[in-house]
């Protein structure tokens, strides 16, 4: 699947050279992929036409790492990168994947990466939270949905923002202890925000922090900057933390095998659900990312590349 600016969705099959695998690399055939909102809404600033898109697949290895690292042939796995996953055929850093049991669908697996572990490290981020009131924006989303779920986990009180109530169906369901429609109702200050939406809703979400608290800034579905006026922050008094979150970031490890791995383990335990609210063929993708780009998806959109094994 290449990006085509001239084409539906600025997405097309076509055929581009095999991928060669580095030594730490191992070479796996796709049968999964999931979308993420930022691959899609910003792949012409970041990529040139022709070029193969995506940063989630799960597949089955067909050839190992030439340094020795990763699993065998015949594995099934789910995978992270930044290029690459929309094609038959992916090479991947073994640090960057994980191994996913026979009882694990590969198209659930194929959900996990970017958006599961950004909920988790995000999540990590504001430090413990049981006991205590987390608020969380675009809870309707891939991101917002694995947060919702992790959070309640943790033992936090999660508030789930949304931005009608057909987006909050089934949030309840999986952890949410209220859900609003936007913030004007959220009147109690929370200890940790995972916010997802950028624009007005990110000042608005930093002004509920308690003292102490913390918002990590995901993302900005909402395409729009964001203003603070700090002096009336530092007017409130105490102490709060404003953070952009890179799920990347070095202070978290070298890779996403770890935290694939914790994931993909609570998928097995049917202690987290993917949420997957597409679900289709890849010559669909066209019609899954406008879906996606319009919100017109709870959850994660999957595309099949070929059945699963």
């Amino acid at each position: 699947m290449v990006y085509d600016p001239d084409a539906p969705a600025g997405l097309r099959l076509g055929t581009v050279a095999e991928p060669v695998p580095h030594s730490v690399q191992a070479l796996v055939e796709v049968h999964a992929v999931s979308l993420n909102f930022g691959e899609l809404a910003f792949k012409a600033e970041r990529t040139q036409p022709g070029s193969v898109l995506g940063w989630d697949a799960a597949g089955v290895v067909t050839e190992a790492a030439a340094d020795g690292s990763g699993p065998p042939p015949g594995t099934r796995v789910v995978t992270f990168g930044w290029t690459g996953a929309w094609a038959e055929r992916r090479a991947v850093d073994t640090a960057h994947l994980a191994v996913v049991p026979d009882s694990v669908d590969l198209g659930a697996a194929s959900a996990l990466p970017v958006a599961g572990v950004t909920a988790l490290r995000a999540l990590r981020r504001l430090g413990p939270v049981v006991g205590r009131r987390v608020l969380i924006t675009g809870a309707s989303g891939g991101v917002g949905r694995f947060a919702v779920q992790l959070a309640a986990r943790a033992g936090a009180y999660v508030i789930a923002s949304v931005g009608s109530p057909v987006r909050g169906e089934g949030l309840r369901e999986i952890g949410a202890d209220e859900i609003v429609i936007g913030l004007e109702n959220v009147t109690t200050p929370v200890f940790g925000v995972l916010e997802n939406v950028g624009g007005t809703q990110l000042a608005d979400a930093f002004s509920l922090l308690d003292d102490g608290g913390c918002l990590q800034s995901i993302g900005m579905a909402s395409g729009e900057s964001t203003t603070i006026d700090f002096e009336q922050e530092r007017r409130r008094g105490g102490h709060r933390r404003l953070e952009p979150f890179v799920v990347g970031h070095p202070d978290f490890g070298p890779g996403f095998g770890p935290d694939l791995a914790y994931l993909v383990g609570l998928l097995e335990k049917k202690a987290l659900d993917p949420q997957i609210g597409w679900r289709g063929r890849w010559d669909r993708a066209p019609e899954a990312a406008e879906a996606l780009l319009a919100r017109r998806v709870r959850g994660k959109a999957v595309l099949d590349v070929r059945a699963n094994p």
